[in-house]
């Protein structure tokens, strides 16, 4: 019960914010409370008088209500709330649910845990006039019948008339939570306590457990034993106390920490909700996106000072620390029905230990992108280049995956970086594939697309071989695929240099590029006939010349490898030679532009 321990640590170490309002935040109920949405806003005198009616905003923020045990998790079934609840329980027309509410507000103020706050709304909840002021108030309408067309609109309470410390909303009064807390454990003393499995004392037990941990999949639970004909625990056990017993108050501050951290702190993922949280309240990193945003990088990033400025992000988040006891969770929670939700992945670490991975795999995956520098693909980008589609988004096309499998890829590769394991070769080749076949795409996304396969194409060959591989070009480096995508983007180059401004036609090479990665001898001989027939005589002498060297510098390499080998299918690393290849002779273009433009 790791995630359970885990949620009861959080909610204690921020106790002291359960049942404090902050603006632009879901707050942390306290236990025996929920939070849900508000309809109607009643408020009353300190004698019961009923003083005004006002609907409530729908862009207001979840209130804080009292709940039982029972009524925490009800659906269809009657069973009231304790004080604010829905019209058919407030009124008398329903005489079962308004004898319900009724009890279960006189008992709480009857009792030593009374508030003073519950007298003046019981006073007026037994003159049973709230329909007759909310008519006239223009709040409600009514059928035929005179009963509410909605009675299911939820009322929150306010009382004045007590003094300047009491008169209030009852949502926001941390007294009438805590009497509230007093009296349900009160009620629950004459339970035969139990050993809870999380906290590892006699406690009371819990006979439901609330539900609504994932708004998205509001009526899935994460403790469910009320399935008593399809198997939950029979068949190994008789009762579900036997297979499992949980405290009602540590059940209680579980599933609220939880609800809390994934309102405030979750990521979903095709629907896949995804959790990361230091128990002792401290922030770390979230591992689906790079340790070093690019928003932190200055531009053009060079691989020594990406190091650099990774090392320092790294020695930050250590600092912010503090110490070294502070730990990680990361969870992700899905629904496979409607009434269950499951645990799909659990990790927890040291914080220390969880940032220094982050660091590791930033480290390796990385590969430098245009203008920007280095740079490390996030597991969302990595995702959508190797699975997505490429659609229309006004100008600006985007690459969308289907949520089945960006949920599924998404828990995979973010297993992977936490546990270090090694980058999956099938998304590896994916990236390969598409990387290579470049006219499928547009050139924003093509660039987006190579630049994440030559990151992930680094990290694939340090996880098995350790071999680290530069981000600077290698002119001597004895890999008959490096120096074919060498080869490649010469080609590529000497043809666009014959183009005019803004031509937008795609080379040879790039047409070729699928073909070429599968049979690059005979395919770049076809493209150099090509080049040299149709454009060749269009370059400057200078160009020629240049051109003439560097394509015989690499074939004199390529020559060096046994003949058989010359027309196999290129491995991965052609990717990376042609990259390197190709912003080497742009990035002596632009300097040969500055140059001249420093001379004249």
């Amino acid at each position: 019960m790791g995630l359970f321990q885990k949620a009861v640590e959080t909610y204690d170490s921020f106790i002291q914010q359960a049942g404090h309002i902050t603006e632009g935040e879901e707050p942390l109920a306290p236990c025996f409370h929920t939070l849900t949405r508000a309809d109607l806003d009643i408020t009353v005198g300190s004698d019961g008088a009923f003083i005004s009616a006002s609907a409530v905003d729908k862009t207001e923020s979840k209130i804080i209500i009292p709940v039982t045990e029972e009524s925490a998790r009800r659906t269809s079934h009657p069973c009231a709330h304790p004080l604010s609840d829905q019209l058919k329980y407030l009124a008398s027309y329903d005489e079962k649910r308004h004898e319900d509410y009724l009890k279960q507000l006189t008992d709480w103020s009857i009792s030593p845990y009374t508030h003073p706050k519950l007298a003046p709304i019981l006073r007026y909840i037994q003159g049973d006039t709230i329909l007759t002021d909310l008519l006239r108030a223009n709040l409600i309408k009514i059928n035929e019948h005179s009963l509410p067309v909605k009675d299911d609109l939820l009322v929150r309470w306010r009382v004045i008339g007590l003094g300047k410390d009491l008169d209030g909303p009852c949502w926001t009064d941390r007294s009438l939570f805590e009497a509230f807390r007093k009296y349900i454990v009160h009620c629950k003393m004459t339970a035969c306590p139990v050993l809870c499995m999380i906290e590892g004392t006699l406690s009371t037990p819990a006979e439901k457990h609330p539900k609504g941990v994932v708004p998205f999949h509001g009526n899935a639970k994460l403790i469910s034993d009320n399935d008593k004909d399809n198997f939950t625990f029979r068949g190994r056990f008789v009762t579900s106390q036997q297979a499992a017993t949980v405290g009602y108050e540590a059940s209680q501050k579980a599933h609220n920490a939880l609800r809390w951290l994934v309102a405030n702190q979750k990521v979903s993922f095709g629907g896949r909700t995804f959790l990361c949280w230091c128990p002792q309240g401290m922030v770390i990193p979230k591992p689906h996106n790079p340790l070093m945003p690019q928003h932190q990088q200055s531009q053009s990033v060079k691989p020594s000072d990406y190091q650099r400025l990774l090392k320092e992000a790294l020695e930050g988040w250590k600092n912010s620390l503090h110490a070294i006891h502070r730990q990680a969770v990361i969870a992700v929670f899905d629904a496979a029905t409607s009434g269950r939700l499951s645990l799909t992945y659990y990790n927890e670490l040291q914080a220390f230990d969880f940032v220094n991975r982050l660091y590791q795999w930033d480290r390796i995956c990385c590969w430098t992108f245009q203008n920007i520098g280095v740079n490390s693909p996030s597991l969302w980008q990595i995702i959508n280049c190797a699975f997505g589609t490429e659609r229309s988004a006004g100008n600006a096309p985007q690459l969308e995956t289907d949520d089945r499998v960006l949920r599924q890829q998404m828990q995979r590769l973010l297993a992977c970086r936490i546990e270090q394991a090694h980058i999956p070769s099938d998304v590896v080749q994916l990236l390969v594939q598409r990387a290579s076949t470049p006219q499928s795409y547009t050139p924003k996304t093509r660039e987006k697309i190579l630049f994440t396969a030559c990151a992930v194409i680094r990290k694939f060959h340090y996880d098995r071989t350790k071999e680290e591989w530069g981000m600077a070009l290698e002119p001597q480096k004895k890999d008959r695929s490096y120096q074919y995508g060498r080869l490649l983007a010469v080609l590529e180059k000497a043809e666009r240099d014959t183009y005019r401004d803004n031509e937008e036609r795609e080379p040879n090479a790039i047409r070729m590029q699928s073909v070429f990665s599968q049979r690059p001898q005979r395919t770049a001989r076809t493209i150099w006939e090509q080049v040299k027939k149709a454009y060749y005589p269009r370059l400057k002498p200078a160009s020629r010349a240049f051109y003439e060297k560097l394509l015989c510098e690499i074939l004199d390499i390529i020559s060096e490898f046994p003949d058989e080998q010359q027309n196999r299918p290129l491995s991965d690393s052609y990717l990376l030679g042609y990259y390197l290849q190709r912003n080497s002779l742009y990035a002596k273009r632009e300097n040969h532009t500055e140059n001249n433009k420093e001379e004249s």
